[in-house]
């Protein structure tokens, strides 16, 4: 129970205030416990950060796979642009999506490589799950036959690349206005 409330309270310092910001001291004293008993639980700073990513990766991947599951009756552009809209509101009120995208976006430099490794990682699976889409319709006659859904996957995957870009750096209201624009110019460069 307590190794559990300890990520639930380490999460939220995460996101707010990055790895370098978030102490295990403050961390210890939310949780209503002595800093040393974080210890009992994890070896230290860096093994509780790569258990919350861990687990908050799983999550957003479940996240992905049960709203394109659930929504499969939409038609395609309907489906991806509220993913679009759906993502946002998570970040906004969602401590797991402000703390992976926070990560993903700025890991601490002596676990770069394992944090980009799994953050591609990430992306990957998003695009494995959302290519089967574009197959879809671009076999129902969609989307463009000029556009192949290796390109229209990847150019989706820009599209929330440059909106999760927009939410670290630039908020909620300016990721709605890169979200319209370039949902705009993507959905009508590739239908039929």
């Amino acid at each position: 129970m307590t190794a559990t409330r300890i990520k639930e309270v380490a999460r939220t310092h995460f996101a707010k205030n990055g790895y370098e910001g978030a102490s295990l001291a403050d961390i210890a004293t939310d949780v209503g416990i002595k800093k040393q008993s974080i210890y009992t639980h994890f070896k230290g700073k860096d093994e509780l950060f790569l258990a919350l990513f861990d687990e908050v990766q799983a999550k957003e991947l479940h996240l992905v796979h049960t709203y394109l599951h659930n929504n499969k009756h939409l038609s395609i552009d309907q489906l991806l642009y509220e993913f679009l809209i759906q993502y946002q509101v998570r970040y906004e009120q969602d401590d797991n999506t402000k703390f992976f995208l926070r990560v993903a976006f700025f890991p601490p430099s002596h676990l770069y490589d394992e944090i980009v490794k799994q953050g591609y990682n990430y992306l990957d699976t998003i695009e494995t799950m959302i290519k089967p889409l574009f197959d879809q319709a671009l076999h129902n006659g969609i989307i463009s036959p000029e556009v192949s859904s290796d390109v229209a996957t990847v150019a989706f995957s820009a599209v929330l690349d440059g909106m999760f870009v927009e939410l670290l750096f630039g908020g909620s209201a300016r990721s709605m206005k890169r979200i319209e624009s370039s949902w705009f110019v993507f959905w009508r460069g590739i239908k039929k």
